[in-house]
């Protein structure tokens, strides 16, 4: 197990290698020139530009700006922002908190929303309760989050004044933003664990604990839960680039700080050395995240333990 751990660590620096690679080359063949959004509305001539385009290196050819970018990644060092001439690594490690407590908040909203929906499917299949839950999930999953923000916004905080559209400060401002990038995870969160339960219970296990007369909440609880919280703990793990990812939009949607905001900002300006971080930082988490899922599911499923063992 200690070496399959190494083996998945190790994996990790090959992949963050590759995201460095396909970052930097994007970011360079994307449209748009760095120095001329920099000097954008100073009357800046060709030459202050081409000055600019000097000062930030960009005038090296491109092998030499990824070589220099890579070797400050490896040391830690993100680079420089263009937009605020400072460094990218002291400005994201001041926007994490933010972004993580949005995340968080969502993940726990889906966790505490989907699984009472997902086992009361479960337990109630194909009657109304089942039917219920199930159309209410199919609507979170069409829904994208940040359509379902505005639609959240519109209502919750324009028409009845019950929560603010923008900012932070308090818990009232993190209702609308976690709900709208919560309940489309909750919805999928639901109809797996549904399923799974639905496949749990027609385990011969299961229905041998039934025929010694168990009750069905002890089989609920002693085996069908645990047996499926694996295939859900593993979907958590993939779902959680997608929360990220969401993040970016919820967070300029509602005004709040944070790396999508950042994000957002920095690629509006040409940023890359800001877009670059974030990225690299947004890939590295979810990486890390992905890691420690493995480990909780190796801890629900003792063939997952077993199969570690073997390797």
């Amino acid at each position: 197990m200690i070496r399959y751990l190494a083996f998945r660590i190790g994996s990790i620096i090959p992949v963050l290698f590759g995201m460095s690679i396909l970052v930097f080359l994007i970011l360079h063949l994307i449209p748009g020139d760095p120095a001329q959004a920099i000097l954008l509305g100073v009357g800046s001539t060709a030459d202050d530009v081409q000055m600019m385009r000097e000062l930030l290196g960009l005038e090296d050819p491109l092998w030499e700006q990824y070589f220099r970018y890579l070797g400050g990644l490896v040391q830690g060092d993100l680079g420089t922002s263009f937009l605020y001439n400072q460094p990218v690594a002291e400005k994201v490690v001041g926007l994490i908190p933010d972004t993580l407590i949005l995340t968080a908040c969502a993940l726990g909203f889906a966790l505490m929303v989907g699984i009472p929906t997902g086992v009361s499917a479960a337990i109630w299949h194909n009657r109304p309760v089942d039917r219920i839950a199930m159309g209410i999930s199919a609507i979170g999953i069409a829904l994208p989050a940040f359509w379902l923000a505005v639609l959240l916004t519109r209502y919750f905080s324009v028409k009845l004044g019950w929560f603010p559209s923008l900012g932070t400060g308090s818990i009232k401002a993190l209702v609308l933003p976690v709900v709208s990038l919560g309940w489309p995870l909750s919805s999928i969160l639901s109809r797996l664990i549904r399923e799974s339960l639905i496949e749990v219970r027609r385990s011969p296990y299961v229905i041998a604990a039934r025929s010694r007369g168990y009750s069905g909440i002890r089989i609920l609880v002693r085996h069908s839960i645990r047996k499926a919280a694996g295939p859900v703990v593993s979907m958590i793990g993939l779902q959680f680039g997608g929360v990220i990812a969401g993040a970016v939009a919820i967070e300029f949607i509602f005004g709040r700080p944070g790396l999508g905001s950042y994000l957002v900002e920095s690629m509006t300006a040409k940023d890359i050395p800001a877009v670059q971080g974030i990225i690299m930082t947004i890939g590295a988490v979810y990486l890390l995240t992905n890691l420690i899922v493995d480990l909780v599911r190796a801890g629900l499923e003792p063939s997952v333990r077993d199969e570690w063992a073997n390797r």
